[in-house]
């Protein structure tokens, strides 16, 4: 299948690379960007067939340019939602955009007579919340926004699909929704404006970590996320589905294994010592950046992908060469000096 479809969020990481896999599929995109003076600049970091590629000027808190975007769209990704580097003063912040840019979005694609919706949701909206017991997650899980473990962007996350999943069941139609919920995506760059995803990379290998946290995530590559979004857009028969994305779960020190062990000298200053738990606390009564990911300390967060390589016949690749692709492309943009 293929047609028109919109791609909310142009500039963003993962859809960079899902507008360019949409029109290598042979799409016409209409994608998003807040102003409009970036259309050169984004369209020349996403590198594709300019005649298959429209932008559109909107914004996740303001209802100017959804509709106009979304005409003669049959299918929708909507991707774009608030990542921030730093803690936001409050969790409002993001909350508030994420969940009203998705219902926005879903009313205007219900509008423009969209046949299916797939929102880019996160393993912020499974993962958080749950028995220290717990270590393997699946879609049928949920985060707790509850507990002292969700702090802002895991609440914005689980708000924002919970509402659009109400939304859809109350007054979607006929509309099909589906959501993608990856993990922590790296990769390669399509140009030196790079995602907060990518900043632990960025941080190891220029030396400016102290050490390594008893932290970690599951990884998952940006082309294996914009690969899963192109099935959940093409597939027959997904309405309802919820879809993990994640590859492995990587401690910190994994992370900074890999990158010795690939790059040689060129990490000579990823740290190798560890970082005891008592002192990340100490740390954290200082840094609000650190303080909202202590009850991380110590967590394991797999996860059990096998409904979507069965569903999809979605596989993700060997993590080394993520981690390494997204390395590589810092040092080759100049973002890292080594």
């Amino acid at each position: 299948m293929a047609g028109t479809v919109f791609v909310s969020g142009g500039s963003g990481y993962i859809a960079g690379f899902l507008i360019r896999q949409l029109v290598e599929a042979g799409w016409t995109v209409h994608t998003t960007v807040r102003n409009l003076a970036r259309e050169a600049e984004v369209r020349a970091s996403i590198g594709t067939d300019n005649s298959k590629l429209r932008f559109f000027a909107a914004d996740l808190m303001s209802d100017a340019g959804w509709a106009e975007a979304m005409a003669g769209c049959s299918h929708v990704a909507h991707v774009a939602s608030p990542l921030p580097s730093n803690a936001p003063k409050s969790d409002d912040e993001l909350i508030v955009p994420a969940r009203d840019g998705a219902l926005r979005a879903l009313k205007a694609a219900k509008a423009a007579g969209v046949k299916r919706f797939v929102m880019t949701s996160s393993m912020a909206a499974i993962a958080y919340g749950h028995p220290r017991s717990q270590t393997v997650f699946t879609e049928a899980d949920w985060t707790d926004v509850t507990s002292p473990d969700a702090y802002a962007y895991v609440k914005s996350k689980t708000i924002a699909e919970r509402a659009a999943r109400d939304w859809v069941a109350a007054e979607g139609g006929d509309m099909e929704y589906v959501s993608v919920n990856p993990s922590l995506v790296l990769g390669p760059l399509q140009s030196g404006d790079f995602s907060t995803s990518l900043v632990a990379i960025q941080k190891l290998l220029e030396g400016s970590m102290p050490g390594l946290p008893n932290l970690g995530f599951g990884v998952v590559d940006v082309r294996d996320v914009a690969d899963m979004h192109v099935r959940c857009l093409d597939l027959p028969d997904l309405a309802g589905e919820r879809f993990i994305c994640s590859g492995p779960f990587l401690m910190m020190a994994d992370i900074a294994a890999i990158l010795r062990e690939g790059l040689g000298e060129q990490a000579r200053k990823v740290p190798r010592r560890r970082l005891p738990d008592w002192l990340m606390r100490i740390v954290g009564r200082f840094d609000p950046v650190v303080r909202q990911v202590l009850g991380e300390l110590g967590k394991v967060r797999d996860t059990d992908i096998s409904h979507a390589r069965q569903r999809l016949g979605w596989n993700p690749r060997p993590v080394e060469e993520s981690v390494l692709d997204t390395a590589r492309d810092m040092i080759r943009l100049g973002i890292v000096k080594v």
